[in-house]
């Protein structure tokens, strides 16, 4: 069994890891209280860095995405290497594509990267210099995820279903985007996969097939025994919404479509749970943690 150390500690990934790998040799360290030329990574034979600056607010200046993101992930590598590590997982992003453009081909392992944010580039920055530094010796897996949801979620994806959870009437009906999303369970799986065959490369991680947001939508009220009244918005506020809050907006009607065949194919890997079945086990905890 190989030795894992995740280095980014009490993160939501890190947290279903451990919780749900099939693998038990698992330490955690945090980045912020531990100096990277400090820390022995002799111990190990695999790094899953998770440690990452996500949030978007526009508050946070740009340099700190490329310091943490980029500059603190090679300074990780680079001592695991020297230490006689085997392989470092790198958890990416799908934001080094960039935009998506509805309509366009799905995104797969081989499409063009043209990050449009601080965040998609500091991660596509830190995953070309990673490459750099792989031997023989030295494995780099890179996992690129769209949405990741499950156990303990925050941010967007709580937000929704606190919203599902508190308002019967919303403007999700018959919405015609197609969105790829990642179930912790799944992408557990994925990880998993990864490290038990040694394999490097670029990887995407999700559910098997894309939803819309009326179909999520109604994944959860369902979840949450909810029944909703679902309006369908005039395209023209649709329209002007993208132009006004087109972060938000994009999000709910836009579409992010990937394909992770080649993925599937060199780890002989299908995902273990549909989005339905994934966001029903989702709410059924965080409905028994709202109990507590």
């Amino acid at each position: 069994m190989p030795r894992i150390l995740i280095t980014g500690a009490n993160s939501f990934i890190g947290t279903n890891f451990r919780r749900f790998s099939q693998f038990k040799e698992i330490d955690e360290i945090s980045l912020i209280d531990n100096d990277p030329q400090k820390i022995n990574f002799n111990r190990y034979d695999v790094i899953l860095h998770l440690a990452a600056l996500v949030h978007q607010t526009g508050k946070i200046p740009v340099y700190e995405y490329f310091k943490v993101n980029r500059d603190l992930c090679l300074e990780v590598a680079e001592n695991a290497k020297k230490a006689g590590v085997r392989q470092f997982v790198f958890l990416s992003t799908a934001k080094v594509y960039g935009r998506f453009i509805s309509g366009s081909a799905p995104w797969t392992e081989d499409s063009p990267c043209q990050p449009d944010d601080a965040y998609g580039q500091s991660k596509y920055e830190a995953e070309q210099k990673l490459k750099q530094l792989e031997t023989p010796d030295f494995i780099i897996s890179i996992i690129r995820t769209p949405v990741v949801y499950g156990n303990g979620v925050k941010a967007n994806m709580l937000n929704l279903i606190k919203l599902v959870d508190t308002c019967k009437i919303l403007p999700f009906r018959k919405t015609e985007n197609r969105r790829c999303y990642t179930y912790t369970g799944n992408l557990i799986a994925f990880i998993d996969a990864i490290i038990g065959g040694k394999v490097s490369g670029v990887f995407i991680a999700m559910d098997k097939d894309p939803v819309s947001t009326t179909c999520l939508i109604n994944y959860i009220a369902k979840a949450l025994d909810r029944k909703l009244i679902l309006f369908k918005l005039p395209d023209i506020l649709i329209f002007l919404g993208r132009k006004i809050f087109p972060k938000y907006f994009d999000r709910l009607y836009g579409s992010v479509e990937l394909d992770n065949k080649r993925t599937k194919k060199i780890l002989n890997f299908d995902p273990y749970f549909t989005t339905e079945e994934g966001i029903t086990k989702m709410i059924d905890v965080w409905q028994k943690d709202k109990e507590k």
